[in-house]
């Protein structure tokens, strides 16, 4: 934080690709709201002691001197003279959270290993992977070659490190090398310049914000607000650290002369209504001609479908947060425009900054969720499992948020835990438990404004558990000890899964939150036409052995329900017969290779709505179920309507495997038994 004319920026100095909105100083009570921030983030127990920092340090020392010891080796055994091979260099740099001065307590280090051009990639993933596997400090060690960004992983005496790999086309490293300059990606592998692409952005976000002291501040708060709020994570589509970082720095560009205080107020004003998909620049692009590909809506038909782009000020300019979804940019929307009008309330003495940073409800917000299970025997088989399932959990959320019955789809970032009930085991010597590493992941879901219509789930959620079982077999990861299973559960039976303690904390966040802020949210929400359509929309229905068949349904009709319960184990190791998805082999952690999207189709036409008085309501709805025979299934007959000017036909519809009816004209959903 500044105060006084010494830390302002330099008196004309320009900042980002626009000139800033204001320009104007802080006022006491901006300074005063500073402080008051400082306070609250302290005791928020979120920063690291002396000691902790200390630590780390020497972690990043030994790792550094390993390095080192390794090109030497490396060197000498090519045959290189001793003495030039001691000069020749290799060493370690950060980047992200560590490297901006931002991270928290417990979280982990992301670093570069350089090394000159006698050392190659190879070498890394064998020789050195060995020799941190022959040190005592190193546990949970894994190497991820097939990522985007290749990398490995470990934990060196407590401390979390993703360490990447970039080779130079120099014969040694000095000690002082500037990262930025781009000259140095000239001739390198793709896969050496992604790497260093992580160290040149931290570099140029801290060289493009006016004041780093006041960006920081205000990051950490940031962060701290989004991790709270189920909001940081690009793995499952949400924005990662960098992101964040960079809209932050962005905010400060536009406000240079700012506190902290004034830059988060700020940054809620403007995302609350940026115009996506309007990207973020930090700097003008530069091209220094190297042929490699850069972020271009204008020529890439991919980079046009990216909904929150948000573009690195570092050649070759990326949009970082490509795995943004319809789904999760519909959360962050709502989440800015909440946070926008509590830092007003903050702003003015109405409220403080804890506020800001209580979690909101998750399992008391939606009714419905759908339940992801990954177990394995080990631990050390589990940490690769629950990797690829989360790496996948973003393209569960595309394909439900295309389902045109489901309004909300929002994941929740966080793991949970089975609870031990369910390893409980009774033998002669009494009642033991016997507990298998597993992991929860909930997705909340909202049904669209309809009073009667048709949800299947199953095709959804078994196209989804294809995909990672394919991709599985693919990488040679998958162990019959591996099991993934997705479920439909009601609010009222999570206690069936999880403790009673998380579901009683979720439910003190609902309280934090003024129900001024949430109607006035809504209300902005709907002012800038983001809200969920109105009654009268159509609605379309997806059915039919992989086929789709759009039928336009007038909302107030009435219409028998179906729904096939979306409970599908999966502890094989082949796809399902029938499935017919398409999976690409994409990442499998959050440093992964963007998948490649194809433009929104656009929305189906609305149908004029019947009139409440036709609808035939009243009609009783057992007799529109199947029979209860065990040998009888049921059919809809074939229909045709007229969609967009064109006649639709659907086929008939064997609907097999029938596990229970769903009744949308009641709030709550109600589930009747077909057995």
């Amino acid at each position: 934080m500044w105060t006084n004319e010494e830390n302002k920026p330099p008196e004309g100095a320009k900042y980002g690709v626009t000139a800033p909105i204001s320009e104007s100083g802080p006022k006491p009570i901006d300074n005063e709201k500073t402080l008051e921030l400082e306070t609250v983030l302290n005791n928020y127990d979120n920063l690291e002691t002396e000691e902790e920092l200390n630590h780390r340090m020497e972690i990043l020392a030994r790792l550094n001197d390993m390095v080192n010891e390794w090109v030497i080796e490396l060197a000498i055994s090519q045959n290189m003279p001793e003495e030039i091979a001691a000069s020749v260099g290799g060493r370690i740099t950060t980047f992200g959270s560590y490297r901006l001065g931002v991270h928290s307590k417990g979280s982990d280090i992301d670093a570069l290993c350089i090394a000159p051009r006698h050392v190659t990639r190879a070498d890394y993933f064998t020789s050195f992977f060995e020799k941190l596997k022959d040190c005592s400090e190193v546990k949970e060690l894994r190497k991820v070659e097939e990522a985007f960004v290749p990398l490995i992983r470990m934990n060196f005496d407590g401390i979390e490190i993703d360490l990447l790999f970039a080779q130079l086309l120099l014969s040694h490293i000095p000690e002082e090398l500037d990262l930025r300059d781009d000259s140095l990606l000239r001739n390198l592998d793709p896969k050496c310049v992604r790497s260093l692409n992580g160290c040149r952005v931290t570099d140029e976000i801290i060289n493009v914000v006016p004041n780093v002291d006041t960006f920081r501040l205000a990051l950490r708060a940031i962060k701290l607000w989004a991790k709270r709020h189920g909001i940081y994570s690009n793995i499952l589509g949400y924005l990662g650290g960098v992101s964040w970082a960079m809209l932050v720095a962005r905010t400060c560009q536009l406000y240079p002369n700012a506190v902290a205080a004034t830059i988060i107020q700020k940054f809620f004003f403007v995302y609350s209504q940026w115009k996506w998909p309007t990207p973020v620049l930090l700097k003008k692009s530069s091209n220094p001609n190297l042929n490699f590909p850069v972020w271009n809506p204008q020529y890439s038909a991919s980079d046009r479908s990216h909904l929150m782009p948000i573009i690195t000020p570092a050649y070759p300019q990326q949009n970082s947060t490509y795995n943004v979804s319809k789904a999760t940019l519909s959360i962050m929307k709502e989440e800015f425009i909440q946070g926008m009008q509590l830092v007003e309330e903050i702003m003015i003495g109405r409220r403080d900054w804890t506020v800001l940073f209580q979690k909101p409800v998750f399992f008391a917000k939606y009714k419905h969720f759908i339940m992801l299970l990954a177990s394995s025997h080990t631990n050390e088989e589990h940490l690769r499992w629950t990797g690829l399932l989360e790496a996948k959990i973003r393209h569960l959320v595309a394909i439900l948020e295309r389902n045109m019955f489901i309004e909300t789809v929002h994941v929740n970032p966080s793991i949970f835990k089975l609870r031990q009930d369910f390893f409980k085991v009774e033998t002669a010597d009494g009642i033991h438990f016997e507990e298998l590493p597993n992991s929860l992941w909930f997705i909340g879901l909202k049904f669209g404004p309809i009073s009667y219509g048709s949800i299947n789930l199953t095709r959804e959620i078994q196209k989804f558990t294809d995909e990672v079982m394919k991709h599985a077999n693919n990488i040679n990861m998958y162990q019959e000890t591996m099991k993934i299973e997705a479920k439909y559960v009601k609010r009222k039976n999570l206690g069936d899964y999880i403790s009673n303690e998380i579901i009683d904390e979720d439910k003190k966040g609902f309280a934090g939150i003024p129900m001024s802020v949430k109607n006035g949210a809504t209300e902005l929400l709907r002012r800038n036409g983001t809200t969920p359509p109105s009654s009268n929309s159509s609605v379309v229905s997806v059915s039919s052995n992989g086929n789709s068949y759009s039928n336009a349904v007038p909302v107030n009709s009435t219409r028998r329900v179906t729904v096939v319960n979306a409970a599908i184990p999966v502890s094989s190791g082949g796809s399902s017969s029938g499935s017919n998805s398409n999976s690409s082999s994409p990442e499998s952690n959050s440093r992964s290779e963007p998948s490649t999207r194809s433009a929104p189709s656009p929305p189906v036409s609305e149908c004029s709505p019947k009139s409440e008085s036709s609808s035939p309501r009243a009609e009783s709805s057992s007799s529109k179920r199947p029979s209860d025979s065990p040998d009888e299934v049921a059919v809809r007959p074939p229909t045709r309507r007229r969609l967009n000017g064109y006649i639709v036909r659907s086929p008939p519809v064997v609907e097999e495997e029938i596990v229970e009816f769903i009744d949308l004209t009641e709030d709550e959903v109600t589930f009747v038994s077909s057995s």
